[in-house]
């Protein structure tokens, strides 16, 4: 078999002309910095991994070339029309030599000097067939761990070495036996070692966190000038420091945080660069341009742009009243609505402060809210009061104002909501006030005039404590409304009733009377009355008070909803807990499809905002700053201590400018920063920043113009899920959606109900299938997964994610009674496996019920039951049989000649020993259980096992089920100890009733006992008599099954250390040819592809 694509660790970053290599695995991948993009890729080092990358940039050097080295290693590139070509040089591949390579330099006449693993530093000519020329050992060096070398010719040479010990030591080559200095200070290993040879400079990075600065002089002439003192100790990372490097006097260090630091003259932080997913493992600093580069263990690549170091843009106002609450009216315009109800506003151009409206104009607990106007040179305002009162004036003309009176009481909520087809100079305003109502008016700014008014609608909120509404939004499918209130709660309600009984309130300017809207079809009222105040208040009661039609009660919790948005077709609600939804409207019924957090700590979202180039922002709190998070960078675009989400605050964001106001000990400040070009761009995506410990195809979706393109998910110890697409042209991974509901790892994944284009259940050209994934905590969810064609996005696949249902054990246990008698379940308890039972629902028996086995690591095999209509996920079934902790389980159905069909499940454990069990009986006592009752059932017990066969000697990490044209079944198994094991049995029935019970027969055993170095964790029986197999000794192995046993027909070396899964699958091409695909993960994703063996002739039946 041969690699496809590889998805690998960054382990080596180089910067080389106008182009920035990238050591992934065996690969060396280069990217464009002018265009951007990736420009080529090419496996340079066969089986090892490329750990360094040196370019060539001594006086005279040929363009373009750089040494790759990894392991024992060796190769050299040619870089070639700005990394859009890599050739191999020196006889076109690489060469394995003595020792390990630690270091690479190149030297005059174009020769490589390399530091070797056995202390010994020696002058290589890589040209031809490749010579050593010279050698000299470094008595005393010790276990290595990193080296650095210097000079430009072999009697100027030096070497300074990182040992295990902690200790730099410095070698001159001249005099390799005697050391001539000893670096001493590190509690840890050093790890990464730079030499700045202008300044005499030696900078060291540790596993003790942290990164020092040596002063050793010019170490390739000369006896040097430097002491060896230690100059600057940094400590500012949370873990390991992987690589460092100068830039003039202070260092700039990547570490297993995934934070880049790059530190001052003083050993303090002076930028704090974060957006990997995971540890980092390379960095490079580029000689012209200052830009640096980081990869890491999430496979992604990216470039960092220097940006100016300016002070903290906070300036305080010195506002003329005592703040209430603080509205940005635009990039240039700040207002303040004072204690007593005065507004005021700031003019950024002038510098200087205008009272609006006098201290009493709106009383106190009084709330503004603005609207700009097109052109944005004019804003909206209104303004309503404690008292019910309500102002609506335009900023630039305050003086003609609409009064009038909504409420009884107080104006609890106001807010302004676009609304579509409405004329220029017109908004919507929604108010709420005590009681729960809340009005719907439409203002028009009439120039010259007071704004017109018009009550649309009257409707009321459900009843709560805190009772009205924090946001709003005119859906664009027109008709519906969509409100978020002080309880957490999203309420749709229908306007198209109430806006064709509208009523218009006249308005009241300076003592007189003026008609609202002139021209307006609906009917109107003018009240000529001397008293403002009840223009609108007695009038209202001739509209409706309408409920809302769809209620998501407390959806964000008691803290509050904070914003509503519609993108993409599609709502999205915030709220302060943390996390966003994503919801639809069906049927006039609100609809969510998942919830997710964008970033740990983040504790209070305020508002979601999507820009053109298909970035989302997220606004909100973290800890007491104000943060704008960029989902696709991964990172703080700004980051402002503002005291906390409790105080008010404004955003406003221009092509000019990033403004931000809020109050703070009892002033107003103004943070400001003009918008500047993004200092991250992201060269390759990042995947899991830890092992990915599942992975599974989900199909292949045609794009028009293009080869299909593949569809995986993946699970991983991030606690994260990615639906990814991987495409053979790019070989680059981008992934689509993130699933994010796990507290702990994701172990296992499996997909159900698989459909496809042209099937029922799925309109347009894509794939549906339903997803479940487990893990630590003992959780489980479920989701509901729709990919189709996007030509226009990145990876030219869209995907849908609509979270069905979610189950964890320590929730079931805390609704049981008299829980203080029991035995509480272990909240370490994970599920290890899990397996979808098949064909559950028939035309005899239909069910919308869907089952689930789970391998679990308390010793049981649990059965779930799934109601995707009802978003219903309910533990049915369980046993504990083994007593031990389960590793796999494998669901499979068995159908006899006359239509009776059985529901088999295989479980195995740590013990060796494979488990077959007939669950029947146990799924048809659950669908009448879950039929009668409303919520949860009490689980039913499995009953004892059929048969149970002793495999191994130690725990099944691999199992595997295929059914033969014969009707029987191959149980194939690999094991902790490197064995497999491939049993065949024969299902029969006790008797000729159908309701007898079933038999277990074991036909045939076959045990391969030493297949594998180490342990197995994928195998596949992909025909009767071929059997593959995967294992963490990083060989995948093609098994030829036959009575005598295994034979070995093939073995190919993967890329991925630590495999944890396998999946396999088929294609036959348009000219007949069948591929064998295999996908594989651990630390890493790699796709693999072989010819299949043609199948054997058919046995002669004997004379």
């Amino acid at each position: 078999m041969e690699p496809v694509a590889l998805v690998a660790p960054v382990t080596a970053l180089e910067f080389a002309g106008d182009a920035l290599l990238a050591g992934t695995g065996p690969e060396v991948v280069a990217f464009r910095l002018s265009g951007g993009g990736t420009a080529a890729r090419r496996n340079v080092l066969r089986e090892a991994t490329v750990l360094g990358l040196r370019a060539d940039r001594g006086p005279g050097a040929a363009a373009g070339r750089v040494a790759a080295f990894g392991g024992r290693w060796l190769a050299v590139l040619a870089v070639r029309a700005g990394g859009a070509r890599l050739a191999v040089c020196g006889g076109g591949e690489a060469r394995e030599l003595r020792a390990r390579v630690w270091e690479a330099r190149w030297v005059l006449g174009g020769r490589l000097v390399l530091a070797l693993g056995c202390g010994a530093v020696a002058l290589y000519e890589w040209r031809g067939g490749g010579c050593w020329l010279r050698r000299a050992t470094c008595d005393g060096a010790g276990a290595l761990r990193c080296a650095v070398l210097a000079g430009t010719g072999w009697t100027r040479l030096a070497l300074a070495a990182g040992t295990a010990m902690g200790t730099v030591v410095v070698w001159r080559v001249a005099a390799a036996q005697v050391p001539q200095q000893r670096l001493c200070g590190h509690c840890g290993a050093v790890l990464a070692l730079c030499y700045s040879a202008p300044r005499g400079l030696l900078a060291s990075a540790s596993e003790d966190r942290s990164v020092r600065l040596w002063a050793v002089g010019d170490l390739g002439g000369g006896d040097g000038d430097g002491d060896g003192s230690c100059l600057l100790v940094c400590y500012g990372h949370g873990a390991r420091v992987a690589a460092v490097a100068l830039r003039g006097q202070c260092p700039i260090s990547a570490g297993e945080d995934g934070a880049c630091l790059e530190w001052d003259c003083g050993g303090g932080v002076r930028r704090d660069r974060r957006g990997h997913r995971g540890a980092l493992r390379a960095l490079a600093l580029r000689p012209a341009g200052g830009c640096l580069a980081t990869g890491g263990d999430d496979g992604g690549v990216r470039l960092w742009r220097p940006r100016r170091l300016a002070p903290a843009p906070v300036a305080a106002l010195g506002a003329p009243l005592r703040p209430r609450s603080v509205l940005l009216a635009g990039p240039r315009r700040v207002l303040v609505l004072g204690e007593a109800g005065g507004l005021a506003a700031y003019e950024a151009a002038a510098g200087r402060w205008a009272v609006v409206l006098p201290p009493a104009a709106g009383g106190p607990r009084a709330v503004l809210a603005a609207a700009s106007l097109p052109g944005g040179e004019d804003t909206l305002c209104a303004l309503g009061g404690g008292d019910g009162r309500l102002l609506l004036f335009a900023l630039s003309c305050p003086g003609d104002t609409t009064e009038l009176r909504l409420f009884e009481g107080a104006v609890r909520g106001l807010g302004w909501a676009p609304r579509p087809g409405l004329p220029p100079g017109a908004s919507s305003l929604l108010a709420s006030g005590p009681d729960g109502e809340m009005l719907w008016l439409d203002v028009t700014h009439r120039p010259g005039r007071a704004p017109g008014m018009q009550v649309m609608g009257r409707y009321l909120l459900p009843l709560c404590k805190q009772r009205w509404h924090t946001c709003a939004a005119f859906l664009p499918q027109g008709g519906l409304l969509l409100c978020g209130d002080r309880r957490g709660s999203l309420l749709l309600f229908s306007c198209r009733r109430s806006s064709g009984q509208a009523v218009e309130s006249t308005s009241v300017a300076n003592g007189s009377t003026d008609p609202a809207v002139e021209g307006a079809t609906n009917p109107v009222y003018e009240d000529n009355s001397s008293e403002p105040e009840l223009s609108c208040f007695s009038h209202r009661e001739a509209l409706p008070l309408e409920t809302p039609v769809s209620v998501l009660f407390g959806l964000h919790e008691k803290t509050g909803v904070t914003s509503v948005t519609c993108h993409g077709g599609y709502i999205y609600s915030t709220g302060r807990d943390g996390v966003y939804r994503q919801l639809r409207v069906q049927d006039q019924k609100l609809e969510v499809l998942r919830k997710h957090r964008p970033c740990k700590g983040l504790q209070w979202i305020e508002e979601l905002r999507f820009t053109a180039d298909g970035d989302l922002l997220v606004l909100g709190f973290h800890a007491d700053n104000f943060v704008v998070w960029s989902s696709r960078m991964g990172e703080n675009l700004h980051c402002i201590p503002c005291g906390g989400g409790h105080r008010s605050w404004s955003y406003c964001s221009s092509p000019e400018a990033e403004i931000v106001a809020f109050i703070k000990c009892g002033d107003v400040l103004l943070y400001q920063r003009g918008v500047e070009p993004h200092e991250q761009q992201v060269l390759l995506p990042s995947l899991h920043g830890r092992e990915i410990t599942c992975v599974r195809r989900l199909g292949a979706v045609e794009v028009p113009g293009r080869a299909a393109i593949n569809v995986f998910v993946t699970g991983s110890e991030d606690t994260t899920a990615c639906v990814l697409v991987l495409s053979e042209c790019s070989q680059a991974a981008v992934p689509l959606a993130w699933l994010s509901d796990h507290v702990s790892s994701v172990r296992v994944l499996v997909p159900a109900s698989l459909v496809g284009p042209g099937e029922e259940g799925f309109d347009d050209e894509g794939l549906s299938t339903l997803l479940f994934s487990a893990g630590g905590r003992a959780q489980i969810e479920c989701y509901r997964l729709l990919c189709a064609a996007d030509p226009a996005s990145e990876g030219a696949v869209g995907c849908q994610v609509i979270h069905v249902a979610s189950h964890r054990l320590d929730e079931h246990w805390e609704r049981k009674k008299n829980r203080h008698k029991l035995v509480k379940m272990d909240p370490e308890t994970r599920y290890m496996s899990l397996s979808v039972v098949p064909g559950t629902s028939t035309k005899q028996m239909p069910t919308p019920w869907k089952f689930l086995a789970a391998a679990c690591s308390d010793g049981s095999v649990r059965v779930f039951g799934l109601l995707e209509a009802a978003r219903k996920l309910v533990l049915v079934a369980e046993s504990f049989h083994h007593q031990r902790c389960v590793l796999k389980v494998e669901a499979f159905l068995h159908i006899q000649a006359g239509g009776e069909r059985r529901h088999l499940l295989c479980s195995a454990a740590t013990d060796g020993g494979i488990a077959f069990w007939d669950i029947t009986s146990p799924i048809a006592d659950a669908v009448d259980a879950l039929n009668e009752a409303e919520g949860e059932v009490k689980p039913l017990a499995l009953g004892a096992p059929l048969l149970t066969v002793m495999a191994h000697s130690c725990g099944v990490n691999s199992l595997h089920i295929y059914e033969t044209p014969e009707g029987r079944y191959l149980v194939a198994s690999g094991s902790d100890d490197g064995s497999i094991h491939v049993c065949l049995l024969e299902v029969t029935l006790d008797g000729d009733n159908p309701m007898a019970g079933t038999c277990l027969h074991v036909l045939e055993q076959v045990a391969q006992p030493c297949a594998h170095a180490a342990h197995v964790t994928g195998i596949r029986v992909l025909r009767p008599d071929l059997l593959l197999s995967a294992s963490v000794d990083q060989r995948l192995t093609l098994w030829q099954h036959g009575p005598g046993g295994l034979e070995e027909l093939s073995t190919t070396f993967f890329h991925v250390p630590d495999v944890a899964e396998m999946d396999c699958w088929e294609v036959v091409e348009a000219g007949g040819e069948r591929w064998l695909y295999c996908v594989l993960c651990g630390q890493g994703l790699e796709v693999l592809r072989g010819t299949i063996p043609p199948e054997p002739p058919p046995s002669e039946p004997p004379q």
